[in-house]
């Protein structure tokens, strides 16, 4: 932690310690196997939660621009450099849009109204 802390960077980050302990809580959610990485078992089940399921194809797309290439699982440092960066990268939008909604969920629970037949268009 203390090496953002001390880096120029990241100097004019608000709250920065505290955003470093959320993403650090958020990505060992992620962390499956404890391998200290996400792999592709960890970004489908963090994008399913997120209440956005994504296709095999895509979380390598997304893993790949969060690792430029690199690697086909995600590491903490990638993690954190991602969502401090100044790139919009698709994670990270997800990760923000979860956070703004603070876990409330857009959908109704239960069933959908039932709708009389002088209410359809």
């Amino acid at each position: 932690m203390s090496e953002y802390m001390e880096d120029q960077k990241y100097r004019d980050e608000e709250d920065l310690p505290e955003k470093l302990d959320s993403f650090k809580n958020k990505y060992a959610e992620f962390d499956l196997n404890d391998q200290g990485e996400i792999d592709m078992m960890g970004m489908k089940r963090m994008m399913e939660k997120l209440g956005v399921p994504k296709t095999h194809l895509e979380m390598k797309k997304m893993i790949s621009e969060v690792t430029e290439g690199i690697s086909d699982s995600i590491n903490y440092r990638d993690f954190v450099k991602m969502m401090l960066g100044k790139r919009s990268a698709v994670l990270k939008l997800v990760m923000i849009f979860e956070d703004k909604a603070n876990g409330a969920s857009c959908k109704p629970d239960g069933p959908p109204p039932k709708r009389d037949i002088a209410s359809l268009p």
